[in-house]
C-alpha cells in the first residue's frame, strides 16, 4: 500500500490556505514554495544572503523529516523578486547544489510580499543524493 506523508511546520500560512510544507509519495518529495522566514523568531532578513540561507535551512528541515536531504533534490524552481538579485541568488544556490546539479527553472514573478527577496520550490527522490550518475553532454 502506498503511504503519502505531509510534513506541517505549523505556519498560520499552512493552516490558512490549506497546504503541507512537504508531500511525499514512496520516495518522491514535493516542498512548497519556501521563503526564508525562520520558523522560530518569524522574522525575515532582510539581507538577500541570509534570506536564501534561510530558505535552504528551511528546506533541509522539512527534507529531513521524511529522511531525505538537498542531496536528493533533483530539480528545483527559483523565484526572485527582483531581476537584479538573480546573479547573487544564483551563486548561493551553485554553491548549495554544487554536485546536486538538479534541473532548475528561475523566473523573477511578484513574490506574496515585498518582504521576500526569494522562494524556492523543490522536487527531490529519496536517496537519490546515493544513486549512482551518469552525464551525458549534449550540444543544444
Amino acid at each position: 500500500m502506498t503511504t503519502l506523508i505531509k510534513v506541517k511546520t505549523g505556519s498560520p500560512f499552512e493552516e490558512q490556505a490549506s497546504y503541507s510544507r512537504l508531500v511525499a509519495i514512496d520516495n518522491w518529495i514535493f516542498v512548497s514554495n519556501t521563503a526564508g522566514r525562520n520558523p522560530q523568531t518569524k522574522a525575515i532578513p532582510g539581507d538577500l544572503r541570509e534570506q536564501m540561507l534561510q530558505v535552504f535551512s528551511n528546506i533541509a528541515a522539512a527534507l529531513a523529516a521524511v529522511d531525505a536531504s538537498l542531496q536528493d533534490v533533483v530539480c528545483s524552481r527559483v523565484f526572485i523578486q527582483s531581476p537584479e538579485d538573480v546573479p547573487t541568488v544564483m551563486a548561493i544556490i551553485g554553491e548549495k547544489f554544487r554536485g546536486v546539479d538538479p534541473a532548475s527553472t528561475v523566473t523573477c514573478p511578484p513574490l506574496g510580499s515585498m518582504a521576500y527577496k526569494v522562494e524556492l520550490e523543490v522536487t527531490a527522490y529519496r536517496g537519490a543524493g546515493k544513486a549512482e550518475v551518469q552525464t551525458l553532454n549534449v550540444a543544444l
